[in-house]
């Protein structure tokens, strides 16, 4: 009776931390400069491939401004990895500003 009593108390300690884990990991924001976004269709393609990536968490276009802005959880984009992205989709990278939340 007591060793089914510590095995649940073990169970439910041992979820506990791994669901813990991902309410305090750190999360960056990256504004990405994009140039030849027009249209809502070109904004799904890119949001498609990001959204590809290991621990993206967000995405969001502004059409008008040339900016996507994407989270990550724990992952950080590179300059590289992100100009390759964005040049298979037909666009044209300009810069990114990285914040760590």
């Amino acid at each position: 009776m007591m060793n089914n009593f510590l095995k649940t108390i073990l169970i439910g300690a041992i979820f506990s931390v791994s669901f813990a884990q991902n309410v305090y990991a750190e999360t960056t924001e990256y504004l990405i400069r994009v140039d030849g976004l027009a249209c809502p269709y070109c904004a799904y393609g890119i949001e498609k491939k990001l959204n590809e990536l290991q621990g993206v968490k967000f995405i969001d276009m502004d059409l008008d401004k040339g900016v996507v802005t994407v989270e990550t959880y724990d992952v950080k984009l590179n300059e590289p990895q992100l100009k390759q992205l964005f040049q298979d989709s037909g666009f044209t990278y300009r810069s990114k500003k990285e914040s760590v939340k």
